[in-house]
């Protein structure tokens, strides 16, 4: 069921560049799914700007009524979100999309998580929840540089964890399907989440493989009213699905990336 509420800022700090982790309490949370999913954040408390914020859920805790939303400032609506602080409140509309579908299917399976820069947010509930399930998570997480990277801690707790940088600057220097050749990783499923072009490249390398992609796409409303966020679909050139209410998660052959 979505909800709109206005959610309490336990937590929010930098964690890195431009990198902000905040903790909100409610009871939105309670209503969340599965991992993949996200909110929809209104980043101030007049009319500008107009839009929401999308933002994918972190980890939820349910017994806490409390999640993680980790996202980048990079824009007037987030600098705008920056700012808020411990003990304010902050609007926000979810739980919202559809999410990696996780069950007792994955117990004993290798699964790869491959996420790129703000794609690896999601990742991270996800790997809690295939742990919970008896998978072996394995973490490929890939970031611009050592400065933009964030959670490499999380995920090491959670399971093997290797990165990769643009710059060489920490991991190994490339793109995650580097790293994925250069340690020659084996799985059964791949779970991933970062820009089009990293998700391009994963589906063209591993189309023999199962592959789950969630996308990244620019959102109007959020709850698939305004086709803002269209993603055509294979051997149809008119057929489209929306990003925000039939994903954001899909299985790699279902979409044209």
């Amino acid at each position: 069921m979505i909800i709109n509420e206005k959610m309490l800022v336990v937590s929010h700090s930098e964690i890195a560049l431009n990198i902000y982790e905040l903790r909100l309490r409610g009871e939105l949370v309670s209503n969340i799914t599965n991992p993949g999913q996200f909110v929809h954040v209104k980043v101030s408390d007049g009319y500008a700007p107009l839009l929401r914020r999308p933002i994918s859920i972190a980890k939820a805790d349910k017994l806490e009524n409390e999640m993680v939303l980790i996202y980048r400032k990079e824009g007037e609506g987030t600098a705008l979100l920056s700012q808020k602080t411990k003990g304010q409140l902050i609007d926000v509309l979810g739980p919202l999309g559809n999410g990696f579908k996780v069950g007792s299917e994955y117990n004993g399976k290798q699964v790869l998580l491959t996420g790129g820069g703000i794609g690896v947010p999601p990742l991270y509930e996800l790997s809690l929840q295939l742990k919970k399930y008896g998978a072996n998570p394995i973490h490929v997480l890939g970031f611009q540089t050592e400065s933009a990277s964030f959670y490499e801690e999380n995920f090491k707790a959670a399971g093997e964890t290797y990165l990769a940088t643009a710059d060489g600057s920490t991991g190994i220097k490339g793109f995650v399907t580097d790293v994925i050749e250069a340690r020659q990783l084996e799985f059964d499923v791949l779970f991933a989440c970062g820009p089009s072009s990293m998700l391009r490249a994963l589906k063209e390398k591993f189309n023999h493989k199962e592959v789950y992609l969630s996308l990244e796409e620019r959102m109007g409303c959020g709850i698939g009213a305004c086709f803002a966020c269209v993603c055509h679909i294979p051997d149809s050139p008119e057929g489209y699905v929306k990003v925000c209410s039939d994903g954001p998660v899909f299985h790699a052959k279902e979409v044209v990336i």
